[in-house]
């Protein structure tokens, strides 16, 4: 079969791939601890679930509009006005299958042949995967564990051209946990604002964060009109697999994206943006047990490495991931990953499924029980010790 050539420049999510090959040793009857994929190991609180329950049977099982429900994006307005300090237009609210389509929607609307895209290294690696797809140039901003995985203002400016039309941020971050303060939005504000530039700023984490708080982009003077929030339901009420996400756009994208939206999707389920209204209106004690729950593993698994000889980890302040350096081992990241997974039964990410960045490092998932976390280090540490005897 021929393939169009644009297909050559489309990537993927290494997560799942090494998901599939854990699974695989599992069915030769090896017990495998699973800290490879970013997912909340919590189910759906038992309100959203039962919402959506009572959906169905109330009948939400048709189309809906392209955009999302009318309560949907009067919830995610009023939520995301009040937790994101700025007023938020239920009208500029894009509801979608999932926050993916957002990347893709953004970047193919915005970008092109001859254009520039910056996005984060390591960073997730649709963002790279997209601009190539639509034929732009993908522009890594590196992001050092001497600066907290934090982008440096003054190589972002470096960076941006005059084909720069779309900068991308995450925090907090996958696969760092790392956070961008207040100043750092400031300065990449005052970038895009000089240089007219759309930003992008991935928020899915916003309220996984353990120190300070979380600050938007939008909220600053002159940004709301020129950033695209992205977020969703996956990892705060723990939905990975209900596939809602949901995007804020400039007035000028609403039109845009709902094109996109019913050249590929539609739309999205009825029912479970009726959960989703659920989720945002609800009782929050849910979302706060999981992150305080997170809180403590976090602490438990970046003490617990920093034990290990060969392995610095830096204490994330956000998200559920941690993004050890294990260069003092010897091995790369993907070499440190393999020997986990085939001599310790420990499945994590090698960081270079992130970008050039990453190549000494390993995302580990703490998405897991403190026991399995507690068992992980033991294992990981048995593995180092054995590298280093070699």
């Amino acid at each position: 079969m021929r393939l169009a050539e644009r297909m050559r420049d489309i990537g993927t999510e290494t997560a799942f791939e090494a998901a599939a090959r854990a699974r695989a040793l599992e069915a030769t009857g090896v017990e495998v601890i699973h800290l490879e994929i970013g997912e909340p190991d919590f189910d759906t609180p038992a309100n959203i679930r039962e919402a959506a329950k009572r959906a169905l049977d109330a009948g939400w099982t048709h189309y809906g509009p392209a955009l999302g429900l009318p309560q949907l994006r009067e919830a995610i307005a009023a939520d995301s006005t009040a937790r994101r300090g700025f007023a938020v237009d239920p009208g500029n609210v894009v509801v979608t299958p999932g926050a993916k389509p957002i990347m893709h929607y953004a970047i193919t609307a915005l970008a092109g042949p001859g254009d520039e895209v910056i996005y984060p290294d390591p960073g997730f690696p649709i963002y790279e995967s997209m601009a190539s797809f639509v034929g732009a140039r993908p522009v890594p901003i590196p992001l050092s564990e001497a600066h907290d995985f934090r982008l440096d203002v003054d190589e972002l400016r470096s960076l941006v051209t005059d084909r720069t039309r779309l900068i991308i941020f995450n925090s907090p971050a996958n696969p760092t946990g790392g956070v961008l303060n207040r100043s750092d939005l400031e300065a990449i504000a005052a970038i895009a604002i000089e240089r007219d530039i759309i930003v992008l700023a991935d928020e899915i984490y916003g309220r996984i964060i353990y120190e300070g708080e979380h600050h938007s982009i939008a909220a600053l003077p002159g940004m709301a009109e020129r950033t695209i929030i992205l977020d969703g339901f996956s990892k705060t009420f723990a939905m990975t697999g209900w596939r809602l996400g949901y995007a804020i756009v400039p007035p000028a994208l609403v039109q845009p994206f709902s094109r996109l939206i019913i050249n590929s999707v539609s739309c999205t389920s009825a029912f479970s943006q009726i959960a989703a209204v659920e989720a945002l209106t609800g009782p929050q004690a849910g979302v706060e047990a999981m992150v305080a729950e997170f809180h403590v593993r976090r602490d438990l698994i970046v003490d617990g490495l920093n034990t290990i000889p060969g392995i610095r980890c830096r204490r994330p302040q956000g998200a559920f991931y941690v993004f050890p350096n294990v260069s003092g081992t010897g091995l790369t990241g993907g070499e440190f990953a393999d020997k986990l997974l085939y001599e310790a039964g420990v499945s994590v990410l090698a960081g270079s499924a992130f970008g050039r960045v990453g190549v000494d490092h390993a995302r580990i998932s703490y998405a897991n029980s403190q026991s399995n976390l507690r068992r992980a280090v033991e294992r990981i540490a048995d593995v180092v010790a054995r590298v280093g005897a070699a």
